[in-house]
Order: C-alpha cells, then sequence, then structure tokens
C-alpha cells in the first residue's frame, strides 16, 4: 500500500523561502513585510493545489511588486501639459538627481563652514529671488493654498480680506476660495459683480477693518462677453496692500500665453504680495511661492503656521534645481514646434504599422492643464490606435509587472489618440515598446 502524502505537509517553510537569494535581495530592497506577504501568498497556493511546493519561490518573486511604493511611472500622452490626476508637472533630471541627494543626510540647516546652524533652504530662497528680482522678499510654503491661508491668517484674522464677486473661485477637489479664506477667521467683503468689478468698487468698500484687497486671476475658467476687472495697477493706488494670487506658477511673461499673468509684472504694476505655484508652469514639485515686500514676507516668515506649511528637504532641493538647472519639461513642451512633432507622430505610427498594429499619425490640438491658460489650444501631433488599446496601456500584465511604464491618452472620434506634446522625445522608443507589448 502506498501512503498518501498530504501536500500540504511538503511546502517550505518562510524561513527557508527567505534563504533563496532572490528574495533576500529584494527584501532589502522592498522591505520585509511585501517580502513575507509575497512568500505567504505562494505558500497557501502551494497548499491548495494550484502550485508545486518547489513552485513557492518563484511564484512569491512573480507577486512583488516593482516598487515599494503604490505609484506607477506613467507617460502622458493625453495632450494635458500639466494634468492634475497625473502629478501635474514632470520634473527635470535636475530636479530629480536634487531630490536623490536631499534623500539623505544634508546641510540642509547646517553651515559646514562655521558648524553652526544656518538658514534653511538658503539657496531655493536665494534661487528665487534672483529669478524674480522685482520681489524684495521671498518664501516658500507647500502650495498655493497654503500660501493664500498664510496670509489671511498673518495679516487678516478677524479682519476684512475685499475680494471681486466674480473671483470666489472653486479650486481642485471641490474647495472653494471663500470656505478656505473664512477657515483662518479673516472676512471676506465681496464687491462688484460676477462679470463686472471696478476699483471704484474696492476703493468704497475699504474701512477701518480691511486688511488688504485680493486679486485673483481665475484660472481655471473665462468669463467672455459684458466683462471688466480692475487690474493690479488700478488696485496699487488704494490705501491697503494688494495681494494677488496668479495661481499658475508663471514667474515673467510668455510669448505663448499672453493672457497669463506673471509674477514679475504684477509685483512691477505695485502688488504688495504675489502668490503663485511652483508645480505647474514654473514645472517644479508641489510649493507655493510668497513674493513680494520685505515687511510682509517676514510677517508671514514668523507666524507660528509658517512652521506647519514649510517645505520639506526634498521640495528644498527639487524647487532650486528647478529654478537654477536647464528648462523643466513643462517649459520644453510648450516651446516644441508641430513639425517636430509631426515628424516624431509619423516615426511612431511608421513603427508600428511594421508591427502589424492600426496606427496613423494625425494632426491635434494640446491644453497647458492645471489651471493655466484656460481655452488656448496648443498646436500638437499625435498617433490613433483602436479604442481597446487603452485599458492594456493603462494596466495590463506589462505595466503590472513594472516591464512598462503605464500610457495614458484620450479617446478621441472612438479612437484612443497618444498626443506627443507632453511626451519626452527619450520616451519615444518606451512609447513604442509599450504599444506593442500591449498589442499582446
Amino acid at each position: 500500500m502506498v501512503a498518501h502524502v498530504d501536500v500540504r505537509r511538503l511546502t517550505p517553510r518562510t524561513d527557508a523561502v527567505l534563504a533563496d537569494p532572490r528574495l533576500a535581495a529584494a527584501e532589502r530592497r522592498l522591505g520585509r513585510d511585501l517580502v513575507i506577504a509575497a512568500v505567504r501568498q505562494a505558500q497557501d497556493q502551494a497548499r491548495s493545489g494550484e502550485i508545486g511546493p518547489g513552485e513557492v519561490p518563484d511564484a512569491a518573486l512573480a507577486a512583488l511588486p516593482p516598487l515599494a511604493t503604490s505609484l506607477t511611472p506613467v507617460i502622458n500622452a493625453t495632450g494635458v501639459l500639466l494634468h492634475t490626476n497625473l502629478g501635474r508637472a514632470p520634473l527635470s533630471a535636475a530636479a530629480r538627481e536634487a531630490m536623490q541627494v536631499a534623500a539623505g543626510s544634508t546641510d540642509l540647516e547646517f553651515d559646514l563652514g562655521s558648524g553652526l546652524r544656518s538658514k534653511r533652504g538658503r539657496g531655493m530662497v536665494a534661487a528665487l529671488a534672483a529669478a524674480v528680482p522685482e520681489a524684495e522678499a521671498v518664501h516658500v510654503v507647500n502650495n498655493n493654498a497654503a500660501a493664500l491661508v498664510l496670509a489671511a491668517t498673518a495679516l487678516a484674522a478677524g479682519r476684512e480680506i475685499i475680494v471681486s464677486r466674480g473671483e470666489l473661485i472653486e479650486i481642485g477637489d471641490g474647495f472653494r476660495l471663500p470656505d478656505l479664506i473664512e477657515s483662518t477667521g479673516a472676512r471676506i467683503r465681496e464687491v462688484g459683480t460676477t462679470n463686472r468689478t471696478t476699483a471704484a468698487d474696492y476703493a468704497a468698500a475699504i474701512g477701518p477693518q480691511t486688511a488688504f484687497v485680493l486679486k485673483v486671476h481665475p484660472s481655471n475658467y473665462r468669463i467672455e462677453g459684458f466683462t471688466s476687472s480692475a487690474s493690479i495697477a488700478d488696485l496699487a493706488g488704494l490705501t491697503v496692500p494688494v495681494v494677488g494670487d496668479i495661481g499658475s506658477g508663471l514667474l515673467a511673461p510668455h510669448p505663448l500665453l499672453p493672457d497669463e499673468p506673471d509674477a514679475s509684472t504684477w509685483l512691477s504694476a505695485g502688488a504688495a504680495l504675489v502668490t503663485a505655484s511652483g508645480d505647474k508652469l514654473l514645472g517644479g514639485p508641489q510649493a507655493g511661492l510668497i513674493l513680494g515686500r520685505s515687511e510682509l514676507i517676514t510677517t508671514l516668515a514668523r507666524h507660528p503656521l509658517a512652521r506647519a506649511l514649510r517645505v520639506d528637504k526634498l521640495t528644498v532641493a527639487a524647487m532650486e534645481a528647478t529654478l537654477t538647472g536647464p528648462r523643466a519639461p513643462v517649459a520644453e513642451a510648450l516651446a516644441v514646434d508641430r513639425e517636430h512633432l509631426g515628424r516624431r507622430a509619423s516615426e511612431l505610427a511608421r513603427s508600428l504599422i511594421g508591427a502589424s498594429i492600426d496606427a496613423q499619425a494625425l494632426e491635434c490640438e494640446a491644453a497647458v492643464g492645471g489651471g493655466g491658460a484656460p481655452g488656448l489650444g496648443l498646436a500638437s501631433a499625435g498617433v490613433s490606435l483602436p479604442a481597446d488599446f487603452a485599458a492594456p496601456l493603462r494596466a495590463g500584465e506589462p505595466v503590472r509587472r513594472g516591464k512598462m511604464p503605464a500610457v495614458v491618452g484620450r479617446l478621441e472620434d472612438g479612437r484612443l489618440l497618444l498626443d506627443l506634446r507632453a511626451v519626452d522625445p527619450a520616451d519615444d522608443e518606451l512609447l513604442q515598446a509599450a504599444v506593442i507589448a500591449a498589442a499582446g
């Protein structure tokens, strides 16, 4: 009689599986918890008979994620340069390298020469000041909403902020400017109407309780027709400071974005403070920039809330590198011409057709995104594919295994369009490989 062998008894112990050199290396890279979870999953498969006991190490390796983070690298082929859902501005190579340096111990608040404590992020502050010489002083917090919160808290708590009714905007994820400001203890004094507000409306509302006038650029929508608004120059003659929120982070005028306000121009026109985002048109990490009069910047920087809103060392490093290093990817994407994009699209389409894929090169229109330049179309070019490529490019097996980045395009005329304006030319071969892999 042959004795029945319980396969569950043959399943290798956890410590024996972890001794596999490949899993030991994975543990050093990903951490013990992720590796043990994968091993136990493979052991359960062996006990249930799905795999043989000797296959447990291989199954555990196959189940491991490519990275210790759940974030997946993505090629942004949507044609939206600053796609909020895809992390907005991709950082430059210089900024990424700076973040790698900052990930370890650095002289963030230490003077190596004297051995004494020094000002935090001094290189970043100096770089921002040099980029906007119209500002007497600068300060950086963790996003533009935080910049407004700090200004309202430090300068207007218990007092009034005058805002045009047409500028009481809603920002991302349902956050509304009135709610944001009133959470600081400041009161909003609305003036004008939705479509028309004059400098006289602001002047008539100024009183003993007025802390400042807030001028907000409505960056994610446009009001057209019978409209008017007061400029920074119009408001600068009033008896109270003017705080301007330009939103998208343009530090100087850009020829392709004539209607997009910039920090230098608003400061020159008389704004006491200007706030902006660092992760939009500037092309840096998420941050809120505050630029303007030195006495107001000092007041904000010394307020207790400033500590809660300060940026970490990774942002400090990436922001300085963005300001001092080569042109950021978003600036490159803005500058590229359609002819160049058309050649890239044609080459990509030819390669895919050679792989028996129904690909078509075509002209299309991209957008700035991220709340910048609403309604402005950017001449672009891309490659059109059958719509059923969308799912495997986003989350197919090569993506799940970390062999390929996800590719996100947009559906247009019943097909998947891969717009190349926001795609780094260095990623064209990777994009081609991803499409071929998605074709199976």
